[in-house]
């Protein structure tokens, strides 16, 4: 069953111009351009995009091709796709509701005191005094039960119900399987083994960090607490905000390849009320607009997560345009965040921050410690959290049981007390958070080939940016991570060369 006929090519044709439009509208609302989105006219606009038609067709074409086929692996991804729209539409009206409250909540103090929601992440990272941030956050998990943990809820359960409905597979958890190409029991193991192994790193880092960088005891601390300890800002000094992205800029040109994909790739790093707080990359039309929006926070996590956009907005602004809709706009996004976390783990390594910050080697051995701290931190995090969704989505758990599993599953792998307001909302869509840690595993092999290829200091020779426009981000998606892996290293994928990193940060 071939996949190349005018009734596919339309499907395309429409999905494009879909998922352009939503994003375009997303992203305006998104980086504070308009107070909220208009989805619901989107959808109804392109509702031939992802009718019974379409999904019929989709998923014939899914059924009837061999396993491991170029057919499958095109039908695979455009039903997910289906899927994932069928879901959006129906769910359309909350996520209107939910990015406007995101827009307009303000958190009221006891002490008359008002926060926008929007920023109060930024203002907790900055908050030195211990019992205004948890004064703040208190504030902030109240609200946030009482009006945005209802819809994410909601959310959640209307979804678990739309994929249900669908019969590709018994259960939620094997119909994600069944169309990621992922094991979730096998990534759950993986996570598993990962919290074990570094237990005793964990145990050995975490009560130092604690100690020196907030002077608080490791028994006292909250999520608010770390946001605070990684804000770092005994090290703002050396990432000035006026020298970041003509670093980063220049870093990228030294590479052999253009920092903006020749006008493609569009910076948006200026403060803007009512632009989130967490930064994001917006392809609006795959690969001549891309959209790469910053809220800057201050200090080194501004530059780490402007490196993190850029590598996405890179892929996204290099892909071949020849390529398929469901190779550009779909796909493993395993494979755009290993690229991320590439270009991020930039700030991890000692040769990048000695041409491109202005940290010495001083305060190097220093900051790369603290840097080994934050990346075993957030390593296991996302073990736990998807552990956690896991149970969240397998249906073995009440869905009034999981805040009090959410908080014990994050708070036994951080050492940070979690809210039980965030269970719902600290939820990534449809495993995200399974792609994280693939990505994580992905960068890590690529680091390795681009070393062994280019040498340690890769990212300023400049063969080195013309190859990975031709072997990494041309390809699109069209490959999961694992095989992107074989094909560019010949290796697997796994959490040892991650750890092995962390160590070599650590000392």
């Amino acid at each position: 069953m071939r996949l190349d006929g005018s009734p596919l090519d339309a499907l395309r044709a429409r999905g494009e111009a879909f998922l352009e439009e939503v994003s375009t509208e997303s992203h305006a609302a998104h980086a504070g351009v308009k107070p909220r989105a208009a989805l619901q006219p989107i959808y109804e606009k392109h509702r031939a995009a992802y009718d019974d038609e379409a999904f019929e067709m989709a998923l014939e074409l899914f059924r009837g091709s061999a396993v491991g086929s170029p057919d499958h692996r095109s039908a695979r991804l455009l039903v997910d796709w289906l899927i994932e729209s069928r879901v959006g539409r129906e769910l359309a009206p909350l996520e209107e509701r939910e990015i406007a409250w995101e827009s307009a909540a303000v958190i009221r103090l006891s002490d008359g005191t008002e926060e926008p929601y929007a920023r109060v992440s930024i203002t907790t990272a900055n908050t030195r005094d211990a019992k205004e941030r948890h004064l703040l956050d208190d504030a902030r998990a109240a609200l946030v039960e009482r009006e945005l943990a209802p819809i994410r809820r909601e959310r959640l359960e209307r979804e678990h119900e739309v994929v249900a409905s669908l019969g590709i597979a018994p259960t939620y958890n094997t119909t994600w399987e069944a169309l990621s190409g992922v094991s979730l029991a096998a990534l759950r193991a993986e996570c598993e083994a990962l919290l074990h192994d570094t237990q005793g790193m964990w145990d050995d880092l975490q009560p130092r960090y604690v100690r020196q960088g907030l002077g608080m005891q490791p028994g006292e601390v909250t999520r608010a607490d770390l946001l605070a300890l990684m804000r770092a800002p005994e090290f703002d000094a050396f990432f000035p905000a006026n020298q970041m992205e003509r670093e980063v800029r220049r870093q990228v040109m030294e590479s052999g390849t253009s920092p903006d994909a020749n006008g493609r790739v569009l910076y948006d790093t200026a403060e803007r009320p009512g632009k989130r707080a967490r930064a994001f990359c917006a392809p609006v039309k795959i690969p001549d607009v891309v959209h790469l929006v910053l809220r800057p926070h201050g200090g080194q996590s501004d530059w780490m997560t402007l490196m993190h956009e850029l590598g996405h907005a890179l892929h996204f602004g290099n892909m071949d345009r020849e390529l398929p809709f469901e190779f550009r706009w779909l796909g493993d996004n395993s494979v755009t965040e290993g690229y991320a976390m590439l270009f991020d783990h930039r700030l991890k390594d000692a040769g990048w921050l000695m041409r491109y910050t202005d940290l010495g080697k001083k305060e190097l051995p220093q900051f790369l410690h603290s840097q080994g701290f934050e990346e075993l931190h957030f390593v296991r995090r996302y073990a736990a959290k998807l552990i956690y969704e896991t149970e969240l989505h397998g249906g073995g758990v009440s869905w009034d049981a999981l805040p009090d599993l959410y908080v014990e599953t994050l708070t036994a792998a951080t050492g940070f007390r979690y809210q039980h307001a965030d269970a719902f909302v600290d939820v990534d869509p449809r495993y995200y958070a399974a792609r994280y840690l693939r990505a994580w595993q992905l960068q890590a092999v690529l680091d390795e080939s681009l070393r062994e290829r280019f040498n340690a200091d890769w990212w300023r020779n400049p063969q080195a940016g013309p190859w990975m426009v031709g072997e990494l981000f041309g390809h699109g998606q069209r490959e999961l991570a694992d095989e992107q892996a074989r094909r560019v290293a010949g290796k697997g994928l796994s959490f040892a060369p991650v750890i092995a990193g962390i160590e070599r940060m650590i000392g």
